[in-house]
């Protein structure tokens, strides 16, 4: 089989890994002309962590973890006042026991398959155009002009997939807005930082957290959900802005806010990796169309909120992968594409629940909202070092309720 992937990010270079296993010949294009090095903090949960064994990286993953010793919340003096170590098995683990950034999650998938023979990356390359989609191939012109065919197209390519929207009609994509948005870059560390994700609640509706790095650095977010219709349509013509104009909007918004506030701003306009987001979820009515599929945030981006966006690619990509292999030689995928999806699916729809506390309760926009909310979490940091309490539910990190497929393509005695 055939397969072109767009998108070398965290979904596509999983479904080659496990493609190339069973014998596919993968060709991956990505935009960028090599990898990004930046990205902010992600976490591999539940059956996310089995198939990473199964890849015989977990080692890997462990080297680059970000350090992170928990998550501690900051009062409006600067002091922590409700720490939650990582325990690995609690289910108060607001840090994972295995958080990386995610390009040096990238960088180790793509490590792991660009030297395979039945892998070829294709780096500052797009899909032009999607000539045909038929019984017989799938046809493509890649930006450079070359036109190619292949078995399979996997729209891999992020949230806003320029692949999705030549191949699927709009009614098949529904964008649901969540009235939140954030805002990444990286600042230097300071000798007074500290190894724990540090959340900070401003008034008005406002967070501000920092979280370390392995690389000498440390990772600032702001979070803001507008509390009315000026600010939202403020906020919203920003995200499709220039980053002068974001970072304008974040000085004006942020400049009271309290905390390391002025400190993150200052450092704002010569951070090398600054971005602005609009927390929306896509939600699609099929993530199929004859030859073409749709993976990861391309077909079911979960937000930042859920903590899943990167499991649900992985995983997703493992069980894609598992049910092409079953597919006979020269069979059409759309029987494959199916089963994975009807397989899948109500996984994600489970794991697309916003938790009800996210994100307007930890947006507290009155002095009064916040000393409730804050007084509910230093409460439960206590509740949580309760002995039997751990005893009894502590041990959920690995569960998420999504029992793997097994796949004969997939066996390996020497997988760890």
């Amino acid at each position: 089989m055939r397969v072109l992937i767009s998108g070398a990010g965290i979904a596509g270079p999983t479904l080659a890994w496990f493609l190339a296993k069973a014998g596919a010949r993968i060709t991956i294009v990505e935009k960028s002309h090599s990898l990004l090095p930046h990205g902010q903090n992600v976490d591999i949960q539940g059956s996310a962590i089995t198939i990473i064994k199964k890849m015989g990286l977990i080692d890997q993953i462990r080297r680059f973890n970000t350090t992170e010793k928990g998550t501690q919340f900051i009062n409006p003096k600067g002091r922590p006042f409700a720490p939650f170590p990582v325990k690995g098995s609690s289910f108060a683990d607001f840090t994972s026991e295995f958080e990386i950034l995610r390009g040096d999650l990238a960088a180790i998938l793509h490590k792991a398959t660009k030297d395979h023979p039945n892998v070829n990356y294709l780096f500052g390359t797009t899909i032009k155009e999607v000539v045909s989609n038929d019984d017989d191939t799938i046809k493509v012109e890649l930006s450079h002009g070359e036109v190619q065919e292949f078995d399979l197209l996997v729209a891999a390519d992020g949230q806003w997939s320029k692949v999705r929207k030549q191949c699927f009609p709009p009614n098949y994509v529904n964008v649901v807005h969540l009235g939140m948005y954030v805002v990444y870059w990286t600042i230097p560390r300071l000798p007074n930082d500290n190894n724990w994700w540090n959340i900070y609640l401003a008034l008005g509706s406002r967070l501000i957290s920092l979280r370390p790095d392995p690389h000498g650095t440390i990772r600032a977010m702001f979070t803001r959900m507008p509390c009315d219709d000026a600010q939202e349509k403020a906020w919203l013509e920003a995200s499709k802005s220039d980053r002068q104009t974001q970072e304008e909007l974040l000085r004006r918004e942020f400049a009271d806010a309290g905390w390391q506030t002025q400190r993150l701003l200052d450092a704002m306009d010569q951070a090398p990796d600054f971005y602005f987001q609009v927390i929306q979820q896509i939600k699609m009515s099929k993530w199929s169309s004859s030859r073409v599929i749709c993976l990861g945030d391309a077909a079911h981006s979960p937000t930042p909120l859920t903590g899943m966006g990167t499991s649900l690619a992985i995983i997703g990509a493992y069980v894609l992968a598992g049910e092409l292999s079953k597919l006979d030689n020269g069979e059409h995928p759309s029987k494959a594409l199916e089963t994975y999806e009807s397989t899948f699916r109500p996984f994600v729809e489970e794991m697309q629940k916003i938790p009800l506390v996210f994100p307007a309760i930890a947006h507290p926009e009155t002095v009064w909202k916040r000393w409730l909310f804050q007084t509910f979490v230093w409460a439960f940091s206590k509740v949580v070092t309760i002995p039997w309490l751990v005893n009894r539910f502590g041990d959920k990190s690995n569960d998420d309720n999504f029992l793997l497929p097994q796949y004969p393509s997939f066996d390996d005695k020497g997988s760890k």
